[in-house]
């Protein structure tokens, strides 16, 4: 889809769409404080109606043919909810922070024009939370929708559209890549053109949003790894992780692909795990199932796409598996890490790889291997009750997020069990090849600008500055 159009009709269109947005954002560039928070408060109500969220989750099932309805709508219902929640009395306008004693004032501005990258798993809710944060930090956005989930994105930015000029505001502060025009090439320009790019995809989109020539803030590739020690308590953590993996058939970058599970409590986990609709391969069966996931490996380790994000019973007709009826998702054992092991990579479908081992530091080690083929900085979690072994974990894996006896899918983009920001753009930081290491926020929509005054302020003396060190002595 790349060469569809020459590069003069790439470039032309894109201006003509990046022109709309600019005129529109010098709009609300001028709006007050309490009318970009009305109309954010009106798209996230009118977005979270029942009849609007199935109507997205069904059009984003058709047209992706990923995923499940009933999740599509939670993420809706939640993340948008969620998004809203944390952005409803933020300041944007003007002064929004003073620090008296340094003489600071912080004013925040618009940076313009936000080229948006939207992926496939998540057509249907990335949009309105993008459009949310763009309109409350008075900026626009232009969309770049994935091929695959092109006009469920056009769809979700349309009725937005609607509802801002319902509302008497500029309808090109939301502006979407039609979808006959969603290519590679067009996608690449709308980043080049754009004053802010925002990346929300996979590892190749990502990587050309660094080397758009724009400032951009992407987000890594997920590869979850959870930690299963002798003190979790088990039941708990096998139903939690059926949450994370099975949760829209594993469409999500932060559902769990891989366990480590102490080797006193194997038997017992994996028992817990069948119990939630696990089932464990036997025999050539962990072939069948590397080789359905990977089917040119090792030539290459790239994903059926045929396997991604689709129900059990596609995977074990694609696998050869026969599977019982009740099952959920599919467990391998594996040992080790990297390229010639493919299954402790990101599969994006209803698959984990098991491993076993027997102390909090190997557990750690195979960690940090796991990651550093795949899936580095972005998320693991640890099922445990030992505070110095969570401690210990958290601080010597290299993760951005770890979450500890939580489903990681559920809570990583933001939930009400846990404490991280809802935003569906996970920074995974100079471990995963992104400038920031947290939820891609409201923050990084705006500029700011720092107004300094004079103040009474005078430099130390070497003793007020250095006699408690014991330096002065030497």
């Amino acid at each position: 889809m790349s060469n569809k159009y020459s590069e003069e009709e790439v470039q032309t269109y894109v201006a003509g769409l990046i022109s709309r947005a600019k005129e529109a954002q010098e709009v609300i560039n001028g709006y007050t404080q309490e009318q970009v928070d009305n109309l954010v408060s009106i798209i996230a109500y009118k977005m979270t109606r029942p009849d609007v969220e199935k109507q997205l989750a069904e059009f984003a099932l058709k047209d992706t043919e990923l995923g499940d309805i009933p999740s599509k709508i939670g993420k809706i219902e939640i993340k948008v909810k969620g998004v809203y929640s944390e952005i409803k009395h933020a300041k944007t306008v003007g002064v929004i922070e003073e620090i008296p004693e340094r003489g600071l004032k912080r004013i925040a501005k618009p940076v313009g024009v936000i080229g948006a990258l939207i992926p496939s798993t998540q057509p249907e809710m990335i949009p309105i939370t993008t459009a949310m944060m763009t309109v409350k930090s008075r900026n626009a956005v232009v969309i770049a929708p994935h091929p695959r989930g092109r006009y469920t994105s056009e769809l979700a930015i349309n009725m937005m559209r609607d509802i801002l000029k319902e509302n008497g505001c500029p309808e090109d502060i939301l502006v979407c890549c039609d979808p006959d025009h969603v290519t590679v090439d067009v996608t690449n320009e709308i980043m080049k053109q754009s004053d802010l790019v925002i990346a929300t995809g996979g590892a190749g989109m990502v990587k050309a949003a660094y080397s758009s020539g724009t400032p951009a803030y992407g987000v890594g590739a997920g590869n979850a790894v959870m930690c299963i020690d002798d003190t979790a308590d088990l039941k708990d953590a096998a139903h939690k992780i059926m949450m994370s993996k099975t949760g829209d058939l594993a469409a999500g970058c932060s559902c769990d692909n891989s366990l480590i599970i102490f080797d006193s409590v194997y038997d017992e986990m994996i028992k817990a795990l069948e119990a939630e609709g696990g089932y464990m391969c036997k025999g050539k069966e962990h072939d069948k199932i590397r080789s359905a996931i990977f089917p040119e490996w090792p030539s290459n380790n790239t994903i059926n796409r045929n396997i991604v994000a689709k129900p059990i019973d596609v995977i074990s007709k694609i696998s050869g598996i026969s599977v019982p009826k009740a099952t959920k998702f599919i467990m391998a054992e594996e040992t080790g890490a990297g390229f010639d092991y493919p299954l402790s990579g990101e599969k994006m479908c209803m698959t984990l790889a098991v491993y076993r081992v027997k102390t909090l530091d190997e557990a750690i080690k195979l960690l940090n291997n796991i990651h550093a083929y795949s899936g580095a900085g972005h998320s693991c979690g640890i099922y445990s009750n030992n505070q110095d072994n969570i401690l210990k974990f958290a601080l010597e894996t290299k993760t951005a997020r770890v979450n500890n006896n939580l489903p990681n899918s559920v809570v990583n983009t933001g939930n009400w069990m846990a404490g991280h920001p809802f935003s569906p753009s996970l920074g995974c930081g100079t471990w995963g090849g992104n400038i920031a290491s947290e939820n891609i926020t409201l923050k990084f929509y705006m500029n700011n600008t720092w107004l300094a005054t004079g103040i009474d302020r005078k430099a130390p003396t070497d003793e007020e500055l250095f006699g408690d060190t014991g330096v002065m002595n030497n």
